[in-house]
C-alpha cells in the first residue's frame, strides 16, 4: 500500500491560495499572489529537495497540473527531473490535453480512482497545491501525511486548505523546523478522533 502525502503552503490564516505568484490563482479577485515567495530561504530550499528526493508519484488537481507542465518540462533546476520523471495522476472533471510525459488522467469518481492508487504497489503519492483536489481526499480521509508550511502572513481571505466540510479530526506533530524568515516547516499525521476536556474551576 502506498502512502499519500500532502505538501501545501499556508498563511498562518489557513489560505493557500497562490502562494507562488500572482497569476497563479486570481479566483474571486485574489489580490495577494506569490505571498510565500519574498520568505524563502536556504533550509526551505533544502527540506524541498529533501522531500523530493525519494521516488514518488504526482497527484495533481488541473489547475495545478497545467502550472506545472507549463514549467517544469523546460526547466532546469533542482527538482525538474523528479518532476519531469514522475508519473502523473490528474484529476479533472473534463478532457484536459496531458501532453506532459508520464501524465495520465483519473478516470471515473476521483476518491475511487486515488483509492485505488494507494492500494497498488510503486513509490509514494505526493499531492503538491490542488486545493479543490484536497478537499475530495480530506473528505474521504485519503491523506497519510501532511507537510505544511505555514508562512507569518495574513491574507483575510481565499481558498482555505481545512475549509467547511473538512471532517474533525486529531493530528500528530511528528516534525519540524523553523526557517530564517519565521517560515514553520510541520509534518504532520493523522491520530485520529478529536478527545475534548476541560480546565478544572478552583
Amino acid at each position: 500500500m502506498r502512502r499519500l502525502v500532502v505538501n501545501t503552503f499556508l498563511t498562518l490564516d489557513g489560505v493557500m491560495q497562490a502562494p507562488g505568484g500572482p497569476d497563479e490563482d486570481r479566483d474571486g479577485s485574489f489580490p495577494y499572489g506569490g505571498w510565500s515567495a519574498p520568505l524563502w530561504d536556504d533550509l526551505m530550499g533544502q527540506a524541498m529537495g529533501e522531500f523530493m528526493s525519494k521516488p514518488f508519484d504526482l497527484v495533481l488537481g488541473r489547475r495545478t497540473y497545467e502550472i506545472f507542465a507549463a514549467y517544469w518540462p523546460n526547466a532546469t533546476e533542482d527538482g525538474a527531473e523528479a518532476l519531469n520523471s514522475a508519473t502523473k495522476h490528474v484529476a479533472s472533471r473534463g478532457r484536459p490535453a496531458l501532453t506532459w510525459q508520464k501524465s495520465m488522467l483519473i478516470d471515473g469518481d476521483v476518491a475511487e480512482g486515488v483509492a485505488a492508487l494507494k492500494q497498488e504497489d510503486g513509490p509514494e503519492l505526493q499531492v503538491h497545491g490542488s486545493g479543490n483536489l484536497l478537499q475530495t481526499l480530506l473528505r474521504h480521509s485519503l491523506i497519510d501525511e501532511f507537510n505544511l508550511w505555514t508562512f507569518p502572513v495574513v491574507v483575510g481571505a481565499g481558498k482555505r486548505l481545512f475549509s467547511d466540510g473538512t471532517i474533525p479530526a486529531a493530528l500528530k506533530l511528528v516534525d519540524h523546523k523553523i526557517s530564517t524568515t519565521g517560515v514553520l516547516l510541520g509534518v504532520y499525521r493523522p491520530a485520529g478522533e478529536i478527545h475534548t476536556g476541560a480546565f478544572p474551576l478552583e
